[in-house]
């Protein structure tokens, strides 16, 4: 006879740790990281002094930090 105490360990054990909507908040995270990052270099002015370089793009890699942050301490 089978022991499914030891079963459910294993499957406790090869279990993610995260589940599968924070697996696609992290991509989505990341995925905003590159973009904003992206979007500073488009920046036309000298050392990137302009909107894109100084505002939009800051800012928007900020939101993708938040995402990630807040997807890490998201529950199952």
């Amino acid at each position: 006879m089978k022991n499914t105490t030891n079963n459910s360990e294993n499957n406790e054990q090869n279990a993610l740790p995260f589940g599968k909507g924070n697996y696609t908040f992290m991509l989505i995270g990341i995925a905003l990281l590159i973009i904003g990052f992206f979007i500073m270099t488009l920046d036309k002015e000298e050392f990137g002094f302009g909107f894109l370089g100084i505002t939009l793009g800051p800012a928007i890699a900020f939101v993708g930090f938040l995402f990630q942050f807040l997807t890490i301490f998201k529950k199952k």
